[in-house]
């Protein structure tokens, strides 16, 4: 959803205008450096209770004070990837310069000061505190060190990922799952950085599940994914492997074939995708048997594939 474009505005007070918009949008305080060709762009997209925003601009400056955080600071954090330009960030006592791919955490509920000097753009996942389930401090103690998580990169990739399908996830049956999926990582790799020695063992445990889901996420397609790939590349055994899901209730194979389901019936509500036969969706996701396919599906979901594209594409 577009929040702001410059362009919208009038040539006639347009920085005054742009800069009000800005601090509305971001509840803080916006200083526009001046420049010939100002400009600014900002974009919100919800999945459940994960909010995702993009912002562009030429050089600004953005910044909350502590009275202004105690007044009108929501229990927010923002998790993001820079995007365009180096922007330098402060919170907390330490100062940050956060270039292109590297990931930055901001604490809305407390004072901070963020900017670019020349055009930038950086891209946000918005994550409620309550959502993340941590003690504050554990968030703050995480913001100077998310560059030694082992989550790092991937995380930093999912968030790219993310941005890049932002209209197709916001608007699809799946979005709150996806949103939720997103915040679970978000808190995996805040607690690898901060959690002390005691917890050691537990954070590996969280960690390793994380990355296994996401491993699995990213591989969907494959008809081959199996536990022993699973296994090998994340160098444990396949019955460590069980073990992580049976301690949380589940099963493997069925986690692999849920996630299947859920992304051919995204596809199949998909108007690009009306040209493929079901059978096609149905191999393209993983499964060997599209009559197989077609029953797990309609166990799943309570209807058939054709009848989900019928409805979601009002019977083309």
């Amino acid at each position: 959803m577009l929040v702001l474009d410059s362009r919208d505005a009038p040539a006639a007070g347009r920085a005054d205008l742009v800069a009000t918009l800005m601090a509305e949008a971001s509840a803080a305080t916006v200083t526009l450096v001046p420049h010939d060709e100002l400009h600014a762009r900002m974009e919100l997209w919800q999945l459940g209770r994960l909010h995702l925003f993009r912002s562009a601009s030429s050089g600004m400056a953005m910044s909350r004070t502590a009275g202004g955080a105690r007044r009108d600071g929501a229990p927010i954090v923002a998790l993001a990837v820079q995007e365009r330009s180096t922007a330098r960030h402060e919170q907390f006592g330490r100062r940050q310069d956060i270039p292109p791919g590297r990931l930055m955490l901001v604490d809305l509920t407390a004072p901070f000061a963020f900017s670019w000097a020349t055009t930038g753009a950086s891209r946000a996942l918005q994550i409620p505190l309550d959502a993340l389930g941590l003690p504050v401090d554990t968030v703050r103690a995480a913001s100077g060190a998310l560059d030694t998580s082992p989550l790092a990169g991937l995380v930093s990739r999912h968030v790219v990922d993310l941005f890049g399908e932002a209209d197709r996830l916001a608007a699809g049956d799946q979005a709150a799952a996806i949103g939720a999926a997103s915040i679970d990582l978000v808190r995996a790799l805040l607690v690898s950085t901060a959690a002390p020695d005691a917890t050691e063992r537990s954070v590996h445990h969280e960690t390793l599940v994380v990355r296994i889901h996401e491993y699995v996420r990213q591989r969907l397609r494959d008809p081959d994914l199996g536990a022993d790939e699973i296994a090998a590349v994340h160098n444990i055994s396949r019955r460590q492997l069980f073990g992580l899901f049976a301690r949380a209730g589940a099963s493997l194979e069925q986690s692999i074939i849920a996630r299947r389901l859920d992304a051919a019936h995204d596809e199949l509500g998909r108007a690009e995708s009306a040209h493929k036969s079901v059978a096609t969706i149905a191999h393209e996701w993983g499964f060997r048997d599209a009559a197989h396919f077609s029953r797990r599906f309609r166990r799943a979901f309570g209807t058939t594939p054709r009848e989900r594209r019928a409805v979601a594409l009002g019977g083309r």
